[in-house]
């Protein structure tokens, strides 16, 4: 055979390839992942998730896919998400945040959905029983809403002298009151005055901010809320600016500047949630997979960003801590 005659005829099985491969993709199950953040802020969580689905046996493009959609905080959006990821017949949808999450369940009740949610789940009504959720629905408590007493103890530890501490909580959130009334508990108990300043959108950060700075506050502790997550830089950028020592319930606050959080390792509840969705996809039922309620927790503290507040973090807390930055 000439060698032309022979680099056509490769050139021919190339092209044939292609719709082949291209039917092998299409032939995968898709997994559809919604959050409620956004892309950028979320990116750790996304890979945690194809981590848990690899333990589980399936690597992306290998044999499954995942759609992956984000509402960036605009929470009406959800809807149109799900719908659009229920057209393209995906097998199940992993819902990242309380708002995701209700979405999704009120977008379907046959595509088994599988949450991360720091809300209670049973009295947002996700699921009727941690032990047997029933439905379609099941997945990860990660247990935020129900830090907040600790987060104002650990911030009073560094901030002993606050005169008032200020609580950022988007009170547009059912569980917003249970928040408050948390919080409004526990600073009785530490003998604290609390504020509590309302944010539900990225134009209300900067007056509340300026809130803050009228009242003289001494700290401030961010209550857990998918909305904040979105708008992280923004507000480790004003605390920054109005020299506030804060708290926040990630990681990634921390890491982009903020002093100190305390909450659930995130990642490792996205992980946990992509076995499920692994197992799902091996057959079994997310109605008989009771929720799992994360275990991990992480103290993380910047040590740069306690210098720049002049701020001395007690032996104690440094001794404790999960991870310190500086």
């Amino acid at each position: 055979m000439r060698r032309r005659e022979f680099i056509a005829l490769l050139g021919g099985a190339v092209v044939a390839a292609r719709p082949l491969a291209a039917r092998a993709q299409q032939d995968l199950p898709v997994v559809g992942f919604a959050n409620s953040g956004s892309a950028q802020a979320q990116a750790l969580m996304l890979a945690a998730y194809r981590k848990g689905l690899q333990d589980a046996g399936f690597v992306e493009g290998k044999n499954v896919l995942t759609e992956s959609r984000w509402a960036d905080g605009q929470y009406d959006r959800l809807p149109e998400i799900m719908a659009d990821l229920i057209k393209r017949k995906v097998v199940v949808i992993m819902a990242g945040g309380p708002p995701a999450a209700l979405a999704a369940k009120a977008a379907t009740s046959t595509i088994p959905v599988v949450f991360t949610t720091g809300d209670n789940p049973v009295q947002t009504g996700l699921v009727t029983s941690l032990s047997r959720p029933g439905g379609n629905v099941t997945g990860v408590n990660v247990l935020y809403t129900d830090l907040e007493s600790k987060k104002l103890g650990l911030l009073r530890d560094v901030v002993p002298r606050a005169g008032v501490v200020a609580a950022l909580v988007n009170q547009t959130r059912s569980v917003a009151a249970s928040q408050t009334a948390e919080l409004q508990v526990a600073a009785q108990k530490f003998g604290q005055r609390i504020q509590i300043i309302n944010a539900a959108t990225e134009q209300d950060l900067e007056p509340a901010f300026a809130s803050m700075a009228q009242l003289k506050v001494g700290a401030l502790l961010q209550a857990a809320d998918p909305f904040f997550n979105t708008v992280r830089d923004q507000i480790v950028s004003l605390a920054a600016r109005h020299a506030i020592p804060a708290i926040y319930e990630q990681r990634a606050f921390v890491a982009a500047g903020g002093l100190m959080s305390y909450g659930t390792n995130l990642a490792d509840a996205y992980r946990q949630a992509g076995v499920y969705a692994g197992r799902i996809l091996k057959g079994e039922k997310p109605g008989d997979m009771p929720v799992v309620l994360a275990t991990k927790f992480e103290l993380v503290l910047n040590l740069k960003t306690a210098k720049a507040l002049s701020l001395n973090i007690p032996s104690g807390l440094l001794t404790i801590a999960d991870e310190i930055i500086d």
